[in-house]
């Protein structure tokens, strides 16, 4: 590892921005095609399932969690983030090739693989080469980065639909995969003692599947993350009521993941000073703030506002938390760690697509239900900090 001229180890190696390129390349391949997913089971007939779109991918993403992180400790951390990158390549391939409602839904299934693999095996790949005193830094970084893929992604994807067809889009997505698979490809192994693969490590008991020791943050993620799957689900539909183009459906994730992109680095510098708890407690207010706002948005200038305060908000979450749950992880199980905390993160996008959808029953006018009940379970993530963690004490040991 690099090491300053203070002695203090450096984050900044080339396998650190390799990782930070093809977790670029890897969000961008899978959100280019979600704004016009909307509209395309919309064609097929489904526009009432819109809230599926998200919540089936992420309930295959939680699902395959607790293997990810087991094979993540075993068989290493670069075969787990080929496998996930490699289902993006072939989903792109398969969705042009769906003609029904049902069809769709199962490729949107299959593709919460990607997700369920690729950003377990990152996150534990990170925690082993950075040093533990600037876990946050280095979380914030590599979030600027996924940042940047998702913004860069929602933002294309409409584009090339537009001059070019839906199908194009896909076939895009899926280079834009294959590159994060080669530079992965390229990567040193960091897990020191390794296995090879077997199918009995696919044999999982259920005390094997979560980890106790992060049950703080992963509580957190689950009530802050629902206010992002309500996001991804009904912003689009919002974007249009408020004038905006097909070609400008992305616009608001846009915004709100460059809004976050600088807060990241910041926030996870000051996580590691002053700790995580009293940055969470910030974001998650601010969490609450960005969903009344959106609640009540009829203009396209609150809209941007509102995509900039939420870019804010979770960019001083996301990273926070992941820092957060690497301290409370044992080095062996830290894969287990994080794959409790993603299977959190999962469950709390995937019911905000899913009973934000309900809610909004395709409706405009059920919107601002929909993100007041966000603001109200980011309020009780806050609460939960204030007030719970003493309570929740003996299922948690480490530094907060």
């Amino acid at each position: 590892m690099l090491k300053r001229k203070t002695g203090t180890p450096s984050i900044y190696t080339l396998q650190f921005f390799l990782l930070c390129l093809s977790s670029f390349l890897f969000f961008g391949s899978f959100n280019m095609i979600v704004p016009d997913l909307y509209d395309y089971i919309t064609s097929l007939g489904g526009g009432e399932y819109k809230g599926l779109i998200i919540s089936l991918f992420t309930v295959t993403a939680g699902l395959s969690r607790p293997f990810s992180g087991r094979l993540s400790d075993t068989i290493g951390r670069i075969p787990v983030m080929i496998f996930g990158a490699s289902v993006c390549f072939v989903m792109g391939f398969l969705y042009p090739m769906v003609g029904t409602v049902w069809a769709l839904l199962l490729l949107r299934f299959l593709h919460g693989f990607s997700t369920g693999f690729k950003p377990t095996g990152t996150s534990a790949y990170i925690a082993d080469i950075v040093p533990s005193t600037r876990r946050g830094e280095a979380m914030g970084y590599s979030g600027f980065f996924g940042s940047l893929g998702m913004a860069a992604g929602p933002s294309i994807g409409p584009k090339i639909t537009a001059a070019y067809g839906l199908d194009m889009t896909f076939y895009t997505s899926s280079i834009v995969a294959i590159l994060s698979v080669i530079i992965l490809a390229g990567m040193k192994e960091t897990l020191q003692e390794k296995v090879k693969f077997h199918p009995k490590l696919l044999k999982i008991k259920w005390n094997e599947v979560i980890e106790p020791r992060v049950f703080n943050p992963s509580l957190l993620f689950l009530l802050t993350a629902f206010s992002f799957g309500a996001v991804l689900t009904l912003v689009p539909d919002l974007t249009i009521q408020l004038g905006y183009d097909q070609g400008q459906k992305g616009i608001f994730f846009t915004v709100f993941v460059i809004s976050s992109l600088v807060i990241r680095l910041l926030a996870g510098k000051a996580s590691d000073r002053y700790g995580r708890i009293i940055v969470l407690k910030i974001a998650a207010l601010a969490i609450v703030v960005s969903d009344v706002l959106i609640a009540y948005t009829h203009t396209q200038t609150m809209l941007m506002v509102s995509a900039v305060m939420f870019g804010v908000a979770v960019g001083m979450n996301t990273p926070t938390i992941y820092a957060w749950t690497i301290d409370l992880s044992l080095d062996h199980l830290r894969g287990k760690g994080l794959a409790t905390m993603y299977i959190a993160l999962e469950i709390g996008i995937g019911s905000g697509a899913l009973i934000a959808g309900w809610i909004y029953a395709n409706h405009i006018e059920n919107l601002r239900e929909a993100f007041l009940l966000c603001g109200a379970l980011s309020l009780i993530g806050f609460l939960f900090l204030t007030f719970g963690l003493n309570w929740s004490k003996r299922l948690v040991k480490g530094t907060v």
